[in-house]
């Protein structure tokens, strides 16, 4: 006999409402939704906490922290996998696009960086083919423009590999994520040690190498990302002549727009812009761009990520609810938007028929204290 599970008794966070009542779950979907505050024989009493849907992760670097905890220091990376799905599951994220970069540095040996993308999706990819993990994992390749290999290395994935999401990312110094190049600066000298001469080399390298191969970079990235059926989006938009680009290429997603101008011209293109949930939080951006609760204000914010702390994606969500008084759009920046924007018909909200990816938690003084995660129907935390 099938098992079925009732979450009843609880605030659910609908589409565009929020609402008490239950949610029935059998076979891995959502089985019926009912109003009310019964709790029916042998269903859990959620004692008014919210239920919402699933949180859709679509940029993280989490996995990354756990490739490598400490500088030099390369973790087994099933380990590390294993471990970067508990930790999503434990902060109510139920569908992920793990990012890995594809475009490596290899001619200088300390300020380079090497190939990995192709290892660590097939080890990710068999992980998921056999159940290892909680939640549902998809591969987001970063095309590092400013890189010696990427053409090679895109050539490295097909269709086959169900690629979701293919991100442009030029970080070339003096524009974009680094406008402000002493931001720069503080980062690699931080990181690799340099002094000035050193550091003036680097810069001077770098932007050899996008003079050289940036513009055929963009047009093997448009051109991989259309081969796998992947959704395209851009890195850094600071101009809106770089949207107006963007546009062009068929970029449907902006990850991390630096400017209020560039974030008006993502809306006026049709383009739905991705902020960090880490920069809502911390009420600025540490890169020194715009703000994300500005563009939250001005109604230019669609799709939350929680970028390099996963504990934020809900919390920020939350925070958005309270801002804008409405609980339900404030959670659909990380649930429906983010799923539909990739293409994910069956999830990302609690409705008949789709997956079973839910979430409990109750607030403390405004913070969101998770319960319980379920992934697919079966308990994941």
């Amino acid at each position: 006999m099938t098992k079925e599970t009732v979450l009843a008794n609880a605030m659910l966070i609908l589409g565009t409402e929020v609402v008490r009542g239950s949610v029935k779950i059998k076979d891995g979907l959502i089985a019926a939704i009912d109003t009310g505050t019964a709790v029916p024989s042998g269903a859990f009493d959620m004692e008014g906490d919210f239920v919402a849907p699933g949180l859709v992760e679509l940029h993280t670097d989490n996995l990354e922290r756990h490739l490598s905890p400490r500088p030099r220091v390369d973790w087994p990376h099933r380990a590390a996998i294993l471990a970067h799905d508990r930790e999503l599951a434990g902060t109510g994220i139920t569908t992920v696009f793990d990012a890995i970069r594809v475009g490596s540095i290899l001619s200088d040996g300390k300020k380079g960086y090497g190939k990995y993308a192709r290892r660590m999706a097939d080890e990710i990819l068999a992980m998921r083919d056999t159940g290892s993990l909680r939640i549902s994992h998809h591969i987001h390749l970063r095309a590092e423009i400013c890189s010696e290999t990427l053409i090679e290395e895109l050539a490295e994935f097909g269709p086959e590999d169900r690629v979701g999401i293919v991100s442009m990312m030029d970080h070339t110094p003096g524009q974009r994520q680094f406008s402000d190049v002493q931001k720069f600066k503080d980062y690699v000298c931080g990181k690799h040690g340099l002094n000035q001469e050193g550091f003036d080399d680097y810069v001077t390298f770098l932007h050899g190498l996008q003079n050289k191969l940036g513009a055929k970079h963009e047009a093997a990235t448009v051109a991989a990302a259309m081969r796998y059926g992947a959704t395209l989006a851009s890195h850094d938009d600071t101009t809106v002549a770089q949207v107006e680009a963007s546009h062009g290429y068929g970029i449907t997603l902006a990850e991390f727009p630096t400017t209020v101008e560039a974030a008006e011209a993502c809306h006026a293109n049709g383009i739905a812009t991705i902020m960090g949930a880490p920069n809502l939080i911390r009420g600025g951006s540490h890169s020194g761009n715009v703000a994300a609760l500005e563009l939250a204000k001005l109604d230019r914010l669609d799709i939350l990520s929680s970028d390099y702390v996963p504990a934020g994606l809900l919390m920020a969500a939350v925070q958005l609810g309270e801002l804008w008084g409405d609980m339900a759009k404030g959670i659909a920046t990380v649930t429906q938007t983010p799923a539909k924007k990739v293409g994910l018909q069956d999830r990302g909200e609690l409705r008949v028929g789709l997956r079973a990816d839910c979430i409990r938690f109750s607030t403390l003084d405004g913070t969101p204290v998770l319960r319980e995660t379920y992934s697919d129907g079966r308990r994941a935390f």
